[in-house]
């Protein structure tokens, strides 16, 4: 059984990534985000919470986020592993992650502040079906509408330069001492997030040990 932790600011990879690993060597990948847009998109309470926050370009609190994370662990669907994203958040949580789960490793995606502000306030969401974009890397075949169902592509109500701002320098505060406790329990192998999807992979699994994609 395997499990991971992976760490990086918006627009850094996490999920695709998390989702390349999660595939190939059948864990589950936990993604907060992923979590959070479900509560959104079906107009929970939780969902009408989390939207209001990140309009305000704050982050959702630790509380609820630790909540999440423990709930969806507490389903034990994970029989080969899992790689969670998005969590912990600070120190107290990830102190108790340490205690709880034996991790086998935290992998951290290294982006520079201004790659962070430029894939960010690049990326489109269909008003239509919610399937993402990102102009630099995906983008729509017609300008402006989505490839799947017509709709207008729209930024996201968070995806602003104020907003942006405000979740990085977050992101540091509390992301930085949670990094430092993981290197003093040596967990921790960072890989340059500058990369394309499958160099970052491949370093991701030489570091951490794993076998390589098949046919690769």
């Amino acid at each position: 059984m395997r499990k991971y932790v992976i760490i990086g600011a918006q627009g850094s990879g996490k999920g695709t990534q998390s989702l390349l690993l999660a595939q190939d060597l059948d864990l589950v990948h936990i993604s907060v985000g992923d979590i959070f847009r479900w509560h959104v998109q079906n107009h929970t309470k939780l969902g009408a919470k989390v939207r209001r926050t990140m309009a305000a370009g704050e982050l959702v609190g630790d509380d609820v986020v630790e909540a999440a994370v423990r709930d969806r662990l507490e389903l034990h669907d994970w029989n080969y592993g899992f790689i969670v994203d998005g969590f912990p958040r600070n120190v107290r949580q990830a102190e108790f992650f340490l205690e709880t789960y034996d991790i086998d490793g935290v992998i951290h995606l290294d982006l520079p502040d201004d790659e962070v502000r430029r894939r960010v306030l690049a990326r489109r969401l269909c008003s239509g079906c919610g399937l993402d974009y990102n102009l630099i890397a995906h983008r729509p075949k017609q300008e402006g509408r989505c490839d799947a169902c017509g709709g207008e592509l729209v930024s996201r109500e968070d995806d602003t330069e104020e907003a942006l701002a405000g979740r990085l320098r977050t992101y540091h505060e509390k992301t930085d001492p949670v990094l430092d406790l993981f290197r003093r329990k040596e967990f921790v192998v960072t890989v340059d997030a500058r990369h394309d999807i499958p160099a970052i992979q491949h370093e991701i699994r030489t570091r951490l040990g794993l076998p390589m994609p098949s046919g690769t």
